[in-house]
């Protein structure tokens, strides 16, 4: 799932160099991860780390910018351009002028299905980097002069997105498989639609999507849970206790059809698609093991190997996997020359099909789950993908125990699990196919 990310101030490099290498040592160890409830109720997960004077937080509220109103769409995204551009009794000037002088980095971005946030900053700057989440997260400004700059940066970004192949495929493919669900609107927005909304569009959606329900925090650092708490209530206790979500439907992507879109530039775009998995399925596991074999593997993967090593037809060809809170998608991608886009999307049916009648051999399997397993430790190169991974935990429902299960998940994994999940996933229907690229024939 895309985000985009309005992230200020910058720490120094060379800590989190030192925090990239405690992680991977501190993962080999099993990560501990301690339960924190706030006097006020506000719960957090931490992870404490005081190897170095750094702190992460990353946090998220329940809905994203599938919640943007019909003919508002951009609404979510141009919020999490502005939180951080005045709020409480500072401008935009000057709450970004004491986060440069404090080196403290504030954050927000939207997914589809929840909207995120952050914060980096040093222990010795923790109580008025506390302070100054807190003023973003509870009284954002919105003033006018910020609304309008946000704005224009963004609808630059939706009239750019208009000629982009790689955006014109994606919103082609939403709108193929999403039909009237909200997840077909453009999380972006576009220029006309971004060029209309206003400070109290802004006010209104804050309300909607900032409450503590649904709320979920990942800390990690130099901090302890009796200094964590003050610092949770403090940012989030004063938040409602719900928000003003509407309900978004469950959907069954529909597949099958195939797209081509006139565009002229040197390569033609292809995106093939199928309904996939929600991160909840039981068989997600093993479903992620054999996108890795498919195609999410990069240099051994088929798709690699058949599109590029094979057939030179692309720089790169692969597959992956996009689950969504309501529905899900697995959905193969290249880029290629003109001329030979149906002989590259042939290929990469071709692989779909193998999976699905053949299946991986027991070699193949046994060497994905050894890179799946041992490649972990990437994921937590830095305090802040700790944090993230944290909430993402939360999100998902995986338990705070999930570190320490994951692998061995991965591990149980079966040949026939992957088979069985391969009919289930790419045996029942045709992909939808999107081309975008110089008029063929």
């Amino acid at each position: 799932m895309m985000q985009n990310t309005f992230s200020k101030g910058v720490l120094p490099t060379i800590a989190f160099a030192f925090v990239t290498l405690f992680a991977l040592v501190r993962l080999a160890e099993a990560v501990e991860i301690q339960r924190v409830t706030s006097p006020q109720g506000i719960e957090a997960w931490l992870v404490e780390d005081h190897t170095v004077p750094i702190i992460a937080v990353n946090f998220s509220f329940d809905g994203g910018s599938s919640q943007d109103p019909a003919g508002k769409e951009g609404l979510t995204r141009l919020l999490a351009a502005t939180l951080d551009e005045g709020a409480g009794d500072l401008s935009s000037e000057e709450f970004q002028a004491k986060l440069e002088e404090l080196a403290i980095s504030i954050g927000f971005s939207t997914g589809k299905d929840r909207f995120y946030g952050s914060l980096r900053t040093l222990t010795s700057t923790l109580p008025e980097a506390g302070d100054l989440l807190a003023l973003a997260v509870n009284t954002p400004r919105f003033d006018e002069a910020p609304i309008e700059r946000m704005k224009t940066r963004l609808e630059t970004r939706a009239r750019r997105s208009e000629t982009d192949p790689n955006a014109i495929a994606g919103r082609s493919l939403a709108a193929a498989m999403f039909g009237d669900h909200t997840y077909a609107r453009p999380t972006l927005g576009t220029a006309v639609t971004i060029g209309a909304l206003t400070a109290d569009d802004l006010n209104a959606q804050h309300g909607r999507l900032l409450a503590k329900q649904g709320l979920t925090i990942g800390v990690v650092g130099a901090i302890d849970a009796k200094t964590l708490e003050p610092l949770l209530d403090k940012v989030f206790a004063g938040l409602p206790e719900s928000g003003d979500l509407k309900a978004v439907a469950e959907l069954t992507p529909t597949a099958g059809d195939e797209i081509a879109e006139e565009l002229a530039v040197p390569q033609t775009t292809i995106l093939v698609a199928l309904p996939g998995l929600k991160r909840d399925d039981p068989d997600y596991q093993a479903a992620y093991v054999m996108n890795h074999i498919l195609g999410g593997g990069s240099f051994t993967s088929w798709m690699y190997q058949e599109v590029r090593e094979k057939r030179g037809l692309s720089y790169g060809a692969n597959t992956s996997l996009s689950p969504y809170r309501h529905t899900g998608l697995l959905i193969g991608s290249a880029a290629t020359k003109a001329e030979r886009a149906g002989e590259t999307v042939s290929v990469m049916l071709d692989q779909f099909r193998r999976m699905a009648d053949e299946g991986p051999t027991d070699d193949e399997l046994r060497r994905a789950k050894q890179f799946i397993t041992g490649s972990y430790a990437l994921r937590f190169d830095s305090s802040g993908k700790i944090a993230r991974q944290l909430v993402a935990l939360q999100n998902a429902e995986l338990g705070i125990d999930y570190f320490d299960r994951r692998n061995s998940e991965i591990d149980a994994v079966t040949l026939e699990d992957v088979r069985r999940v391969a009919k289930r996933l790419l045996a029942e229907q045709a992909p939808t196919v999107v081309t975008v690229g110089p008029k063929q024939g």
